[in-house]
């Protein structure tokens, strides 16, 4: 893989509670740099973003229903709406990891169906329609028979992407539960594993494990990494 076909795999990553606007305007200029595959920030900084990344080849996305999913469902719709309107391409939706854990698996997935539904409207609505929905699991609170299913349950949703993790959980993703989720999901399910991916070393193990997608903090340092010399030019 060359330097830029892995920069194009990274969703650079900001999403701690005490970040500042200064922050993501230094995130963005990072992105635009090195020609992320997209930023991703808390729903409140999505316009400005998408105000720095205008006319550049990296893509705005947020979260929904960050970090714990527990939203109601026509709360999370009413953040979808924002969301895509104010400029996010790309939506990391956190699925109700309570309600699935209580074992109210049609709940979950109804909302994830009522959920992707939602960005179809508003995307055809606002002329757009290459609005990316991924949806977070949060493997470490889950069996492997619940990662499975919950893969199932995402796929059926119409999302694009299983998602690991957070990065706010006990435990991020794993080369293991990102092979699973591979396994299990369907062709047109993609893969993004996110939460202690640090090192080139990692964001490696984790691609070649099945993951399409990498959410990264450490996207910086990882790419230096590769440019010197972790990966060809």
């Amino acid at each position: 893989m060359r330097v830029r076909e892995f920069a194009k795999t990274v969703d650079h990553t900001l999403l701690k509670p005490n970040i500042t606007e200064k922050d993501i305007l230094k995130l963005c200029a990072e992105a635009a740099e090195y020609h992320f595959a997209a930023v991703c920030i808390p729903p409140g900084y999505v316009r400005l973003a998408a105000n720095e990344l205008r006319g550049v080849d990296v893509k705005i996305a947020t979260v929904i229903s960050f970090p714990f999913g527990a939203d109601t469902v026509p709360a999370k719709a009413a953040a979808v709406r924002d969301a895509i309107t104010g400029g996010a391409s790309e939506l990391d939706v956190v699925m109700n990891v309570s309600q699935f854990l209580s074992g109210n698996f049609n709940y979950v997935a109804e909302e994830l169906s009522n959920v992707n539904q939602e960005v179809s409207v508003v995307a055809m609505n606002n002329g757009l329609n290459d609005i990316v929905v991924k949806v977070i699991i949060e493997t470490c609170f889950l069996n492997e028979k619940m990662k499975r299913l919950a893969t199932q349950i995402v796929a059926a949703s119409g999302a694009d992407f299983v998602k690991t993790s957070t990065g706010f959980g006990p435990g991020g993703a794993t080369p293991e539960d990102v092979a699973l989720l591979r396994e299990e999901a369907p062709d047109g399910l993609a893969v993004k594993a996110s939460g202690g991916i640090r090192t080139l070393e990692d964001a490696l193990e984790m691609l070649n494990a099945g993951a399409s997608r990498l959410g990264m903090s450490s996207s910086v340092a990882v790419m230096k990494e590769a440019e010197d010399g972790g990966l060809q030019e």
